[in-house]
């Protein structure tokens, strides 16, 4: 396949037309069905429906998918509905035929308040707030990482942290002498501060590019992989893919408008 491919379609009619096991990674964030406003899409199909939909497009994704590749899959919820991943997730892992085996669970942080040591509270980060006497805001979404097996090695290091401690070097046989441990599961990846949304983010729901990094990191192929994303949306996928020289890409988008724009930040890096 050419390198990098910006393709114009339902994932449901493309997926199938890609080659068995062509992707080593995939990374991506389908509709929430939280009846969102997006521009080609309907998205208040019924829970089962939706559930017996993502089946079906991730069967594929299944199909296309290495047999040492991973599955990074984004899904929010709303505060009201905090159960919906959980039920994405036992939909693609549970019954008779399982698609995939979970093999861990992230949690991607946009905001985060901490006390620091010297006793001052500082918060980071964006998020949507919400007027609700219920429910506090929602700042985080979960990143399920689905694999065919549930024993897909992969390079903690490469997408960890330097160590706080540096005695800690010396002092844990399994760091080699390197100043670098596992990140873990809780992933603070703020969206970059912007002007306006009309212009810099013109889509209802999108992922920053380092949450596409972190994933391509984690994985541990380098610029060898070849990285799939379903629902393109503006392109945060296809720009990580750039900026990270990988080996190969193709992003899917349903609507026209969006996939100009994916095409449009692609040509910027040029």
């Amino acid at each position: 396949m050419p390198r990098h491919q910006l393709l114009h379609g339902d994932c449901l009619e493309i997926l199938p037309t890609l080659e068995a096991g062509s992707f080593d990674l995939v990374v991506t964030s389908p509709p929430y069905n939280l009846g969102i406003d997006y521009r080609s899409y309907d998205d208040t199909a019924s829970r089962d429906d939706f559930l017996v939909w993502c089946r079906r497009w991730c069967a594929e994704v299944r199909r296309v998918l290495a047999d040492d590749g991973s599955f990074f899959l984004n899904v929010g919820a709303a505060p009201s509905n905090p159960l919906f991943p959980h039920q994405v997730i036992l939909a693609l892992t549970g019954g008779p035929e399982p698609l995939f085996v979970l093999q861990n669970s992230f949690h991607w942080i946009k905001s985060i308040s901490v006390r620091t040591r010297g006793g001052e509270t500082v918060s980071a980060g964006h998020f949507k707030p919400i007027n609700s006497k219920r429910f506090v805001n929602d700042c985080h979404e979960y990143v399920f990482h689905l694999s065919k097996t549930g024993k897909v090695p992969l390079d903690r290091r490469a997408a960890g942290v330097p160590y706080q401690d540096k005695s800690n070097i010396a002092r844990w046989g399994h760091t080699g002498g390197v100043d670098r441990r596992c990140r873990g599961n809780t992933w603070f990846i703020p969206y970059e501060t912007i002007k306006s949304r009309d212009s810099q983010r013109p889509h209802p729901a999108t992922f920053p590019v380092a949450l596409v990094e972190q994933c391509v990191l984690i994985h541990g192929k380098g610029e060898a992989t070849r990285l799939l994303d379903p629902f393109l949306g503006i392109g945060s996928s296809a720009v990580a893919a750039r900026r990270m020289g990988l080996a190969g890409f193709a992003g899917i988008e349903l609507d026209e408008h969006y996939l100009g724009v994916a095409r449009e930040r692609c040509e910027g890096l040029l």
